[in-house]
């Protein structure tokens, strides 16, 4: 029988292991989700948006949904770009069946 132990046979790879490099793969770019202000959409509604399809406690909600009340928009996240581009089109649709013209936007996070 043949030894398979060739690592430690003496043979031309004796006893040394190989790893090829791995190349480098950069991070995908991270896109912000902005929610905008308008005079009809309740803060109620913002609010159950933030909570329920950002996943944002209460307090981190509230303090969000005040930021587009007074400011005019504000980022209810940061994703890669289908994740926000799905987010924005679950939330768009979810305002539109509840009677809102709420707008959401992407942007390239850092931008």
């Amino acid at each position: 029988m043949s030894d398979d132990n060739s690592l430690t046979s003496g043979g031309t790879g004796a006893g040394a292991a190989v790893q090829e490099a791995l190349p480098k793969v950069a991070e995908p770019p991270k896109y912000a989700v902005l929610l905008h202000n308008d005079d009809y959409t309740t803060m109620e509604f913002v609010l159950e948006v933030l909570t329920m399809n950002f996943s944002k406690p209460s307090e981190e909600a509230m303090a969000l949904m005040l930021k587009v009340h007074q400011e005019g928009k504000a980022v209810a996240g940061i994703f890669s770009f289908d994740i926000a581009e799905t987010k924005i089109a679950i939330v768009t649709e979810k305002a539109r069946k509840a009677g809102f013209p709420l707008k959401l936007t992407l942007e390239e996070a850092g931008k």
